[in-house]
């Protein structure tokens, strides 16, 4: 289902889209540079959604921003070539393939706002992130200019620059696509790696392409559905495996910026099939 909104998920600044701003620090999810995992995709209904709930909160904890059973907000810029090399590799689904983007979690950001420069690589199923700290303004300095942040005193900022450099001398890119969503995330009581996250409202446009910018564009899933992530580095709770087996929970393939740039292609070709309709209707008259 794709329906449009506008302001969909922030009318005034804010943090996670419920609330006001906090000055509290970025929480230890957000903050770590490195992320080595799988990664599984379920479709949920909202019944399935509610039951599966139930036996999440027996055996995992909430992330510290899901204050009071709320989710929070993710605010996305992806970059990829004029042609959309980097999309159009992904969605043929290779053995090897890589993205980029830039994340907040504040929405509208500004200048001075923290946010993540992320490259995600995923290789034989298994996904690794890797990712620097700056301000919205260092950001755009380094992307459009390769202008570095002055402080680089950690060694895992200055390796993961390196990389950085290496990727985009290899594509030229630009911003290409705006995706955000609301998020409820999780983690294992026994085991902190085990993550699972649930989101909703996932929202993307292909213009307005800044975190500057307010939440707003057209819905990819229906308000009913909700996009279930497990992030695990090892094998699946058992638990979790049997939960899902009773509630007819299957995975799925699913790519946020994937269905949208499928979204994108096909508005392109209805609209040339119009416009060739209108032209040959022209010729007849």
């Amino acid at each position: 289902m794709e329906t449009e909104s506008k302001g969909s998920n922030t009318n005034t600044r804010r943090r996670g889209g419920e609330g006001q701003r906090s000055n509290v620090p970025v929480s230890v999810s957000m903050a770590i540079t490195t992320f080595e995992r799988q990664e599984i995709k379920f479709m949920l209904n909202m019944e399935q959604y509610t039951a599966l709930l139930e036996e999440i909160h027996k055996y995992m904890i909430p992330d510290k921003y899901c204050i009071g059973g709320k989710d929070y907000g993710i605010y996305n810029v992806y970059y990829d070539t004029a042609d959309d090399y980097l999309i159009r590799e992904s969605i043929e689904k290779p053995y090897y393939k890589e993205k980029i983007r830039l994340r907040s979690y504040f929405s509208p950001a500004g200048p001075d706002d923290r946010v993540f420069l992320e490259i995600k690589k995923k290789v034989g199923g298994i996904v690794t992130k890797r990712r620097v700290t700056m301000t919205l303004a260092e950001a755009d300095a380094y992307l459009q200019h390769r202008k570095k942040p002055v402080d680089l005193s950690k060694y895992s900022q200055k390796q993961i620059f390196s990389e950085l450099d290496v990727f985009l001398a290899r594509y030229p890119v630009m911003p290409k696509q705006y995706i955000s969503y609301q998020r409820e995330a999780f983690f294992g009581k026994d085991d902190s790696t085990f993550r699972l996250t649930l989101d909703r409202q996932i929202t993307e446009r292909r213009y307005d392409l800044s975190l500057s910018q307010e939440s707003y564009g057209a819905q990819i899933i229906a308000p009913n559905q909700r996009l279930m992530e497990v992030k695990i580095s090892g094998a699946m709770p058992l638990w979790l495996s049997k939960k899902l087996a009773e509630l007819k929970i299957y995975k799925i393939s699913f790519s946020k910026y994937g269905k949208s740039y499928q979204r994108y292609i096909r508005s392109q070709l209805f609209e040339s099939r119009m416009q060739n309709q209108k032209k040959g209707s022209m010729i007849h008259v």
